[in-house]
């Protein structure tokens, strides 16, 4: 049986506040880059469904930029690592590796050449460093600044030229090659966050946290003068020049993104991005007709120089892990919810996504199940919570406070069973109709649809309890043994079966209502946790995701059968699993993406 990956719904950027978050762009034109975590995302500028995502580093990515010639990208990282490697090959074949600095990378820049790089950081040695891409030799000093160096770039045409940006405030100007250090400008009065060269290499502008923007000289480095008096009411933490070098994009945590003409120095227009602390502007580009900004929330702004009151699109979707997963009953939107409490719901087509407004629960997301009209979620806030799928907003009308930590819930007919901590509840119409309690700590529950059988894992004694619900009450009626505490539990569409996982690696089939093993095996090609199971719509494969990153498709008729997607999320677990038909299956993670996977019937 063979698999392949359709779509990746992939993560937004990460961002920290009081941080500037630098975009690569693609010099072709079709793609730009960001991080996240120990990931580059590779992301198509026309439709963001189609991304790649490079994997390789061993610890968080903070910047990655397209060498000039489109061929290569260089990504650097919080030890201070350089990875160069190709864009060609779907394998992303690495061509070199450096150390040039002993801390955390904060910015890279390639000579239009492709033939040499600088990057610049935190080194404990020295804040930056120039170098030859083919060989790591070094072209130069970068020295002449006393604190960490934010922002780097290179004059894209000759003479060359090379500035730096840093927190002891000042802009560094250095000529080579060999580089040496030529003078320092001192305009800015607190710390510089962005320095970039015009596309024909005239000016240069420079950026920071005093909220000014300056233009200098790209030869001989005078100050030609500032944009703005200030640019911004709190400082500015990205620029971005128009390929014709004749306006400039600045970004700024005052909310807000600004166009402005080079020649008078003016205002264009403004774009006020919103009101929140989230909506901070950490980031921006433009790439040929794409204006684009990144929001303190992680959210990609299209922007639209025509309309500057309301952006062309906004990507939205996730930074942080996602933790639960599950589909509207017509299959055609997909909701994923986040280990910060954010709910996205997606098109299972087109990716296209909102993010579900309202007062939801602040915090992790633990239970979510849709029905028609209604997704109930349950969080750690110790509530279970109604979003109204038509306005795509939570309802303050219904609230259940639930008396302990919900870890899951399931949904039969119109009533909605949530495991908690130590109790099972019942909920009917927004009330509760009945509490159960229980002296072991649940982790899973699923609802058989055909007869209201509740199967209930746990974590603190390894058993699968399975309950008979009558009316709304509920009676234990076995107890099944695993050898490892059960993480997920999932009766099949069409009621035959149960399957269940364990951390002891395993995935054990039986069959309903005897609960007895369907085959005389156990399922057991993981090598770690085993974090989720989900059934295809036809109740004939079964899908299990673990800790160890991998996704095995299992045969029920054929048990003998298996096929492993191995490093499904790469260097990240698997969280959730459901199907969208019998031959698509849609995977989330650590990793923050959500990805869809064409599988071949076994």
């Amino acid at each position: 049986m063979s698999y392949e990956t359709k779509y990746i719904f992939a993560t937004l950027p990460k961002t920290q506040r009081g941080q500037p978050l630098v975009l690569g762009c693609d010099p072709k034109g079709k793609n730009f880059l960001y991080t996240n975590g120990n990931s580059v995302i590779i992301r198509n500028i026309d439709n963001p469904a189609i991304a790649d995502i490079y994997t390789e580093h061993s610890c968080p990515v903070n910047v990655a930029k397209y060498s000039p010639s489109g061929f290569y990208i260089a990504s650097g990282d919080q030890s201070g690592k350089i990875r160069i490697w190709d864009t060609v090959n779907k394998e992303h074949i690495l061509k070199n590796e450096f150390h040039p600095i002993g801390g955390p990378i904060k910015d890279i820049a390639w000579s239009f050449d492709n033939q040499r790089m600088v990057v610049v950081g935190e080194g404990r040695e020295r804040f930056g460093h120039v170098f030859m891409a083919e060989t790591g030799t070094s072209v130069g000093e970068i020295s002449g600044q006393s604190k960490p160096i934010n922002s780097c770039d290179f004059r894209p045409t000759r003479p060359f030229r090379l500035i730096t940006g840093s927190e002891d405030n000042t802009i560094a100007v250095f000529e080579g090659p060999p580089f040496k250090f030529k003078m320092t400008k001192q305009e800015h009065t607190r710390f510089v966050q962005a320095v970039r060269y015009s596309p024909s290499g005239n000016l240069f502008a420079s950026a920071g946290f005093d909220g000014k923007v300056f233009i200098y000289d790209g030869i001989n480095s005078d100050l030609i003068g500032e944009i703005g008096s200030p640019a911004h009411q709190g400082g500015v933490y990205g620029v971005a020049w128009k390929p014709d070098g004749s306006q400039l994009l600045t970004a700024s945590g005052d909310k807000t993104c600004k166009l402005w003409d080079i020649e008078t120095r003016s205002l264009i227009s403004e774009f006020n991005m919103g009101t929140t602390v989230d909506d901070q502007q950490v980031s921006c580009l433009w790439q040929e007709k794409y204006l684009l900004s990144v929001s303190l929330s992680g959210f990609i702004n299209y922007l639209d120089v025509d309309n500057p009151t309301k952006p062309l699109r906004i990507i939205k979707g996730h930074n942080k892990p996602i933790t639960v997963l599950t589909l509207s009953p017509d299959r055609s939107t997909i909701y994923t919810g986040s280990h910060d409490g954010y709910i996205t719901n997606w098109n299972a087509k087109t990716g296209e996504n909102n993010r579900i407004q309202g007062h939801g629960h602040g915090n992790q997301i633990n239970g979510m199940k849709a029905t028609k009209n209604l997704l109930y979620t349950a969080g750690i806030d110790d509530t279970l919570r109604l979003v109204d799928i038509d306005t795509n907003m939570y309802t303050d009308t219904v609230i259940v406070k639930l008396d302990s930590q919900p870890r899951g819930l399931d949904i039969y007919k119109d009533i909605v069973v949530i495991a908690t901590i130590r109790q099972i509840t019942v909920t009917q119409d927004g009330r509760k109709i009945s509490n159960t309690s229980i002296d072991y700590e649940p982790s899973c529950i699923s609802i058989n649809q055909e007869n209201g059988d509740i199967a209930i894992g746990a974590t603190s004694d390894n058993m699968l309890r399975i309950y008979a619900l009558s009316d709304t009450n509920l009676t234990l009626k076995m107890e099944l043994q695993h050898l490892g505490p059960v993480t997920d539990v999932a009766y099949s569409p069409d009621s035959k079966y149960l399957v269940a996982c364990d951390t002891n690696r395993k995935v054990v089939l039986y069959t309903c209502p005897e609960y007895k093993l369907a085959h005389n095996r156990e399922w057991g090609f993981h090598n770690a946790r085993v974090n989720s199971v989900a059934w295809s719509p036809n109740s004939i494969m079964v899908a299990s995701g673990s800790l160890d990153t991998t996704i095995i498709i299992w045969s029920v008729t054929n048990p003998a059968k298996h096929t492993i997607i191995k490093n499904a999320h790469p260097q990240s677990q698997i969280t959730r699993l459901v199907w969208l038909d019998e031959e698509t299956l849609i995977s989330v993670g650590q990793d923050c993406n959500t990805k869809i996977w064409r599988i071949e019937q076994i």
